[in-house]
């Protein structure tokens, strides 16, 4: 049963006082006192906190969403701005995720509710159609952010909430993901909205159907979204006087309106009734079939993934973790359990565990509060280090993807001769983006890599079958010069493989990107666009 707010105010307060002091606090429980605060605490404020505040944060979300032009997973375009430019301009790529229906349209509707306002407008251009949805996706970053900053007000004090506060804005892995279109991130911001809204001892804002809403809107655009949460709901009903009550007035009825709100979206757009949720389940969880894009041991979050995640928060993590009053070990049961659950998959990513991140912060401000002497070195540490390694993954590290589109879209919009060009990207599968960030119709193909969906022994992708033989594999696809692209995209590392092939169909380097100082397996230093020309020889730049 969902208390008001005053109530759970004094509940929680008795829990921490004699017999005594709960019965003068409940003679105060009275209209004009809690008008009273309410009118002194929220008078000028927005989202609950000073305006001051609400401005910086804002600020800071979009510097850091200018400040990120590097690539980090074909997710945050191929599944999200990819899908909703095919859905408003129909043209563009749906991956396999989409023909098998794993994914769900609810997602990439927001992408194309914006991407039909600019089209509306006549403002549809490429650059807009890049930035308006991380810059969206920067402004419900700047919500969460504040909403864990206000919660912890509510739970400790402003002292503790500012540090928190100071490590969420200063990680590094946030700064990374926090304004990608990633299905990662609108999951992390949800949980974070939905958290002030949950029961913690101390909570002013519990509200049973807000936080429950997020989280069934967070199950339906990424379904593993219901991991960290299924301890945390466990509690909820474990302490719930009326589980009954909580279960079929509250849970079962935002279920059903979500999930139905999810199927009549996808029924829309898929042409049939799709349950994704249930296919993604079983893809990735049932069948564990996502191995087929990488295994790695059990133990990988744990000995890389976390730490690397956490990165030199790690330390103080681990402190807070002592310091922090029992209240908060559902927080940290929430942290080991969806790294337990996650480390049984094998396939594993850094950003399958950025739920939590958040949850960690709260341990680290813990931590940073009850320091003395050290406080000053460790907040100077804390910030450089974060800084640093968030500047250089967020402007250098993985950037000759996007770089290299940008390109193809002065090759579409500034080529007399545009009509006749096509483009083939001749990397691992999904390196770059693709026609949301063209905006063209250009012919343009990749080598593709779906999973072994029909049980096949011996299964290859065309992308393994190229890289077995690049050059045997081109002068079999390109017997004739007629179907000739008129434009290659590889990486350095594959250049001297192929060069007899680039030689003999006039092919010449005319563009070079730097990619990544930390080139490995199929993946170079630098990419290389090769234009093929009618007449003269190949030259070498």
């Amino acid at each position: 049963m969902e208390r008001e707010p005053g109530d759970s105010r004094l509940f929680f307060r008795g829990l921490q006082s004699c017999s005594h002091e709960k019965m003068k606090l409940r003679k105060r429980k009275s209209a004009s006192y809690f008008s009273s605060q309410k009118s002194t605490g929220r008078r000028g404020d927005h989202l609950g906190e000073n305006i001051y505040l609400v401005l910086f944060t804002i600020a800071l979300r979009l510097c850091n969403c200018f400040l990120v032009q590097t690539s980090f997973v074909p997710d945050e375009y191929w599944q999200s701005l990819e899908v909703a430019h095919h859905m408003v301009f129909n043209y563009g790529y749906l991956t396999w995720e989409w023909t098998e229906r794993l994914r769900g349209y609810t997602y990439p509707l927001i992408f194309a509710s914006i991407y039909k306002i600019l089209y509306f407008l006549g403002k549809d251009s490429v650059q807009l159609l890049i930035w308006i949805p991380r810059l969206a996706q920067a402004v419900l970053s700047v919500i969460a952010d504040l909403r864990l900053y206000s919660l912890m007000k509510q739970l400790e004090n402003q002292q503790v909430a500012k540090w928190v506060f100071f490590c969420q804005l200063c990680s590094w892995f946030t700064w990374y993901c926090c304004t990608r279109t990633l299905t990662n991130t609108m999951e992390t911001v949800l949980t974070i909205i939905a958290l002030f809204y949950y029961p913690l001892e101390g909570s002013k804002s519990m509200n049973s159907i807000k936080y429950s809403s997020l989280v069934a809107l967070a199950f339906i655009i990424r379904p593993t979204a219901i991991i960290p949460w299924i301890p945390l709901l466990l509690r909820h009903i474990w302490q719930e006087q009326r589980k009954l009550d909580l279960i079929l007035h509250q849970f079962l009825p935002v279920g059903f309106v979500t999930l139905s709100w999810s199927l009549i979206i996808d029924r829309m757009f898929f042409g049939q009734w799709t349950l994704v949720q249930y296919n993604f389940l079983k893809f990735n969880v049932l069948q564990n079939l996502g191995t087929f894009y990488g295994s790695h041991p059990w133990h990988w979050y744990f000995s890389q993934g976390f730490p690397v995640v956490l990165g030199t928060h790690l330390p103080f993590f681990i402190h807070g973790c002592f310091l922090a009053p029992k209240r908060y070990r559902i927080l940290l049961v929430t942290v080991l359990w969806t790294l337990l659950v996650y480390s049984m998959l094998d396939h594993k990513e850094f950003r399958f565990i950025y739920s939590v991140l958040p949850f960690c912060m709260v341990f680290c401000g813990y931590s940073l509060n009850h320091l003395k002497t050290w406080k000053k070195p460790a907040l100077s540490f804390l910030f450089l280090s974060n800084m640093l390694l968030a500047l250089y993954t967020g402007l250098i590290h993985q950037r000759g993807t996007l770089d290299v589109m940008t390109y193809i879209q002065e090759l579409c919009y500034k080529n007399p001769n545009k009509s006749t060009a096509s483009v083939f990207v001749m990397m691992p599968c999904h390196s770059t983006p693709f026609y949301s960030h063209v905006h063209y119709p250009l012919p343009m193909r990749f080598l593709e890599c779906p999973p072994n969906l029909t049980g096949k022994s011996q299964y290859l992708d065309e992308a393994d079958i190229f890289y077995l033989n690049p050059l045997n594999w081109l002068y079999k696809e390109f017997h004739n010069n007629s179907t000739l692209p008129t434009h290659l995209i590889i990486f350095s590392i594959l250049e001297e493989e192929i060069s007899a092939f680039l030689i003999s169909r006039n092919y010449e380097r005319t563009a070079v990107f730097f990619h990544t100082h930390l080139p490995e397996g199929r993946t170079g230093s630098h990419i290389y666009v090769y234009e093929r020309k009618l007449k003269g020889k190949l030259k070498r730049r």
